[in-house]
């Protein structure tokens, strides 16, 4: 799932404005056989407790008492997978994205990590458990599949704690073409790509 993701656009529609953009970094997290993850071993808290929801869920958390970092569910009920999205390419609402992100002109550090995503496209720790089915948080499909050729495939970042698991191959990163052309349309509101 986390490498499917790349390609989709996430989006979010506050009262200040709409913005989104094409995903093209995530990591995935495989639940309570996972020792990087939230809920290795079965490891249920209140915050936790979200990941266990049904795929299509928003698992959003703070990191270090500062970022918040978004996550998407994506299993059945009870089966805590979850992707985390670590970057985007901004393509909706850049300007709104400048101003939460207090910068003044676009640069590779607007969106490319997964606290400065969450920043950017306003979403905040409190909105962790909104559906992706809503019309706040939800990710599209718009046909922009990534070659195999442009993915690189390594190893988690800052899980070093996880031991072993630390090493496995579950980041993906789409190395995204500059030719690669962009289709702007008017925007619909569809149904989401994950869970429905």
């Amino acid at each position: 799932m986390a490498k499917s993701l790349l390609g989709k656009y996430l989006f979010t529609f506050f009262d200040d404005g709409m913005t989104g953009g094409i995903i093209t970094e995530t990591e995935a997290y495989n639940g309570i056989v996972d020792k990087a993850s939230h809920a290795y071993n079965g490891r249920r808290t209140a915050r936790t407790e979200i990941m266990y929801a049904p795929g299509g869920t928003a698992y959003v958390y703070l990191c270090y008492g500062i970022h918040s970092l978004f996550n998407v569910v994506t299993n059945k009920p009870g089966v805590p997978h979850a992707v985390l999205i670590r970057a985007i390419k901004p393509t909706h609402g850049i300007e709104l994205m400048l101003k939460r992100r207090n910068l003044l002109v676009p640069n590779k550090t607007l969106t490319s990590g997964p606290g400065t995503v969450s920043q950017a496209l306003g979403i905040h720790y409190a909105q962790s458990g909104l559906s992706l089915n809503g019309k706040t948080i939800w990710i599209e499909d718009k046909k922009l599949v990534p070659a195999d050729s442009e993915i690189r495939i390594t190893p988690r970042i800052g899980v070093d704690y996880a031991g072993e698991d630390a090493k496995l191959p579950y980041r993906f990163v789409w190395d995204m073409p500059v030719e690669t052309v962009l289709k702007k349309s008017e925007h619909v509101k569809p149904k989401a790509v994950i869970g429905s």
